[in-house]
């Protein structure tokens, strides 16, 4: 007979063919959830209470080995290719036939939570894991479930996560041990082969990133924060670009730090609570992030720890620079508890410049939001990904989040730039990247300088400045800025050797170019409004 210890549910484990388990832990409390984390020998405490763990060899996302079972009307609606690979129905049965064998007679552990901080899009799911230490960070990510909501709760989306469960490629269609295959008929996703935590959630936002726009909601890869006059502003970026960092501003409420939908009524968070990296987290620097990371309760993941002391060192990266803090969002000082904030007055596009060519503020037109989001132009940082070596590698990844959209591109830049008309929205370039060289030259742009341009733009001090267009990305960029040296705006000014920073500028435009071409047919802009010579250039 399986003991069941918690808050049992109605709707069982065996709806999911898990039928042969000897214990079942149902939404248990965080203290417990860390106490058998620790007995578990899953990880080990600090000196404060946080719970530091290690994931082993994988230590960020693997988007190689991500498919989505293609049948049915998903198959019809899903932009297939590089991003979203297919398997069969029956690969998808043959991997679900594997973690459950894999689950036979073995303990689980169950988190029933809830997706979404908006009633009308609200999404019920349940993580069902093999470690307390996973079941901890499901429950510090999604939505906490209210007292007496668990017994009746009956899952709309469940994650089975299997971390210890290899496949075999041969067998199950995949590329490597490593799986993480969803199944939207199924309303299934399985996990396996892998440890880091950041599957969990990002199989769900791609979940939410197909069942939200089909209802006409904008999902988007982004954090969002809310100041005194209830402005909205949201920073969209990949990994590593300072989402989380800029978002969690001592002066501004934050609302989210990563994924969030915008429907008719306004923003609204997916989760309810954040995941930062935090590798050379400053006190000084980021301080919010810094006091959330210091509290019982959090998971430190491949953060170094000294086993004597309990102490910890944000600075050192042997297992990984992708190192990370899970926290529930009540951890932040006056955090908007209830996720919503009205619709957005400022948009922020994120953008890791490893060419150190980018200016580090530039305010675009409408047109070149649409190309600007669609472009995505970023790099991927170290770690952040399976495979990423040392270097940040340039990449353009759609909507600043194609790892996590199933759906066609336009389908999110439509739904964004009708948002901006709407609501007659600033929308701005960040550049986060590097300035006075490339990476392994330059180094990366001063974060107070990059805090003083966001304030800027949001406090309307760049509203009555002078402009200047630049002559290679066609950017209208503010000549000045209060607090930032006017030599760091103009990034050539910032180089030793300009000749240098033009070939490196003209080399970043040709990429631009020949990862638009992609979507030709699909965008049209009217004659003088793609960023000055981008496209046309040689």
């Amino acid at each position: 007979m399986t003991e069941e210890i918690g808050n049992p549910c109605n709707y069982g484990l065996e709806n999911h063919g898990l039928k042969n388990l000897t214990k079942i832990n149902w939404s248990l409390p965080a203290e417990q959830l860390l106490e058998l984390s620790v007995s578990n020998k899953e990880g080990k405490l600090t000196e404060f209470g946080a719970l530091v763990v290690l994931t082993g060899p994988y230590t960020g996302r693997s988007p190689n080995d991500k498919f989505t079972v293609r049948s049915g009307e998903p198959g019809d609606k899903i932009d297939w290719g590089e991003v979203n690979r297919s398997i069969t129905v029956d690969q998808f049965a043959s991997l679900h036939q594997l973690v459950i064998a894999h689950y036979d007679g073995k303990e689980a552990y169950v988190m029933d939570a809830a997706a979404a901080a908006h009633p009308e899009y609200r999404l019920k799911v349940r993580v069902v894991t093999e470690q307390a230490w996973h079941s901890l960070f499901a429950r510090n990510m999604f939505l906490r479930l209210a007292e007496g909501e668990h017994a009746g709760h009956v899952p709309e989306f469940t994650i089975l996560h299997a971390p210890t469960c290899a496949a075999d490629p041969a067998l199950h269609g995949t590329y490597s041990k490593i799986f993480i295959a969803i199944n939207f008929e199924k309303k299934l996703a399985l996990i396996g082969g892998t440890s880091y935590a950041g599957e969990i959630k990002k199989s769900l936002f791609t979940v939410l990133n197909y069942l939200l726009p089909l209802d006409g909601v904008m999902a988007m890869h982004c954090s969002a924060n809310i100041g005194e006059s209830n402005d909205v502003a949201l920073f969209f970026g990949l990994s590593g670009t300072g989402k989380t960092t800029l978002s969690s501003d001592p002066d501004r409420r934050l609302i989210g730090d990563d994924e969030h939908g915008w429907g008719d009524d306004g923003v609204f968070n997916f989760e309810g609570g954040c995941y930062a990296k935090v590798i050379k987290l400053s006190e000084k620097l980021e301080p919010v992030i810094y006091q959330a990371a210091h509290r019982a309760g959090t998971i430190l993941e491949n953060v170094v720890m000294d086993d004597a002391s309990g102490e910890i060192d944000f600075d050192d990266a042997r297992f990984t620079q992708n190192t990370r803090v899970s926290y529930p969002i009540e951890f932040i000082e006056d955090a908007v508890l209830e996720g919503r904030g009205g619709p957005a007055k400022h948009i922020f596009f994120l953008t890791a410049d490893a060419f150190g060519v980018m200016p580090p503020i530039s305010k675009l037109t409408r047109e070149q939001a649409t190309y600007y989001f669609v472009s995505g132009y970023s790099s991927k940082l170290a770690g952040t990904e399976k495979g990423l070596g040392k270097e940040p590698q340039a990449t353009f990844s759609a909507c600043f989040g194609a790892p996590f959209l199933p759906l066609h591109p336009k389908v999110y830049s439509d739904l964004l730039g009708a948002k901006i008309d709407q609501h007659n929205v600033n929308v701005w370039l960040i550049n986060t990247g590097w300035t006075g060289g490339p990476y392994g030259v330059g180094e990366r742009i001063n974060l107070p300088y990059t805090r003083a341009m966001v304030s800027a733009a949001m406090n309307g001090a760049l509203d009555e400045v002078a402009y200047r267009e630049d002559n290679i990305f066609g950017l209208q960029v503010p000549k000045t800025c209060p607090g930032v040296p006017d030599q760091v705006l103009n990034p050539r000014e910032t180089w030793e050797d300009k000749a240098k920073y033009d070939i490196q500028a003209h080399a970043l435009a040709a990429r631009f170019r020949k990862n638009f071409t992609q979507y030709v047919g699909e965008f049209s802009f009217p004659a003088g409004s793609i960023p000055g010579r981008l496209l046309g250039s040689t």
